[in-house]
């Protein structure tokens, strides 16, 4: 299903925790086709009674595909086990070249549901796991000569929707992904540190215990993060501090055909990710500097986002008229910081007229920076464009006599919002 050509991991050595099954072994196995060295790097040893496999049979796997595997009982709680583990990979491959994080607890319940040893499991694996496994390796990582970290963690976006049904998990996985923006910028240049996540609910064993009977067909494969995990690990270094969704990196790879991940081709799946990450404000322009274009194209993946600011440009959208198109011609960006940010437009010079989320179609005559809140509040009438001005809290680039005609539009729309 891949378009490579030769071995890209050939020699290199890949650190895996939790690759004793699912995600992690599958990014194992992608990576011994290529003959790589693979740190099995994961706590059952024993045939656990209701999941499958052990590092053991995941090293025989891992072997028959082309790799060399060391199996390690490593349990990302323990300190001491993660150093261990990392000098026996040292000691017998040479060094360390990729570490993926993959290790995780997960507790999909609400405050009151969740006894405190499983919140204390999703911290101690979730993040504190995350962050001494990256403190061990990364002094071996740091002499590779493309060394990559990656998390299996989400974008982080700010809805509360994310948060409500089950806050500690959210809170343990967000933090694996706060590991990857202080890494990236902490380590630019040295060692590239990004984070991969799933479009959609994919089938583990873990999946089965959460989701029941019947889960598995509206799930993908794990292959679609193995590929997708190969194509981030062999980019070059300077491809650091992004949130990748799985699909949106393969696509722009240019893979088109999605059902060979499907487990039940043609059904819908369960949604993983409706946004991701517009992170505050794509995070600080130094972020930007030296990631490439999958960056940019990555960050407006998945579907626009909800909330107040998306609710006033659906009203916009439904306002636009033939007669504010021809009466306005103008093009405006908003850029809005906080909550539902991002980059927005109003098109009233296009035929028909347009407003949604990101660029405008054309280049815009007149960018607009603000706070989401303050949008909403001049849009409801609650805040006066020209007060806003003065006061600092709208900043207005380009074409003056456009911005007041669109304060004009703008309280004729009022009553509408």
């Amino acid at each position: 299903t891949f378009p490579f050509t030769f071995r890209k991991l050939a020699g290199c050595t890949l650190f895996i925790t939790g690759a004793s099954r699912g995600i992690g072994k599958a990014i194992a196995l992608k990576a011994a086709k290529d003959g790589a060295n693979i740190v099995i790097a994961a706590k059952t040893a024993e045939p656990h009674p209701t999941l499958p496999g052990t590092i053991y049979t995941a090293a025989e796997e891992i072997e028959a595909a082309g790799g060399k595997a060391l199996p390690c009982i490593v349990n990302v709680r323990e300190e001491q086990q993660i150093i261990n583990a990392v000098e026996k990979a040292v000691k017998t491959f040479g060094g360390i070249d990729i570490l993926v994080n993959n290790a995780s607890a997960i507790s999909l319940t609400g405050t009151l549901e969740t006894a405190t040893k499983k919140v204390n499991l999703m911290m101690d694996v979730n993040v504190r796991g995350t962050y001494l496994t990256s403190k061990a390796c990364l002094p071996h990582l740091r002499k590779s000569k493309n060394p990559h970290i990656l998390n299996l963690s989400p974008p982080m976006n700010l809805n509360p929707m994310w948060f409500k049904n089950h806050c500690a998990y959210t809170i343990s996985k967000y933090g694996m992904s706060m590991c990857v923006l202080g890494m990236a910028e902490e380590f630019r240049g040295e060692v590239a540190v990004n984070a991969l996540w799933p479009k959609t609910a994919i089938h583990t064993a873990a999946m089965d215990m959460l989701g029941g009977a019947g889960i598995e067909k509206q799930c993908r494969k794990t292959d679609i993060l193995a590929d997708a995990a190969y194509c981030i690990l062999t980019k070059p270094k300077t491809f650091t501090g992004n949130f990748i969704i799985d699909e949106v990196l393969l696509r722009e790879e240019g893979v088109k055909d999605f059902d060979v991940y499907a487990i039940a081709p043609g059904k819908r799946h369960l949604l993983k990710v409706r946004s991701a990450a517009k992170e505050e404000k794509k995070l600080s322009r130094s972020q930007q500097e030296g990631a490439d274009a999958a960056k940019a194209k990555t960050e407006s993946a998945a579907a626009t986002p909800s909330g107040p600011v998306a609710e006033t440009f659906r009203v916009i959208q439904g306002a636009v008229t033939e007669e504010y198109v021809r009466s306005t011609q103008g093009v405006f960006q908003f850029e809005l910081s906080g909550d539902g940010g991002g980059t927005w437009y109003i098109d009233l010079k296009t035929k028909g007229g347009s407003a949604g989320f990101g660029k405008p179609p054309v280049t815009a005559d007149v960018v607009m920076s603000m706070s989401s809140a303050d949008f909403v509040k001049m849009f409801t009438g609650k805040l006066k464009p020209t007060l806003a001005f003065m006061t600092g809290r709208l900043r207005i680039k380009g074409n003056m006599a456009l911005a007041i005609k669109l304060e004009k539009m703008l309280s004729q729309l009022n009553s509408k919002l």
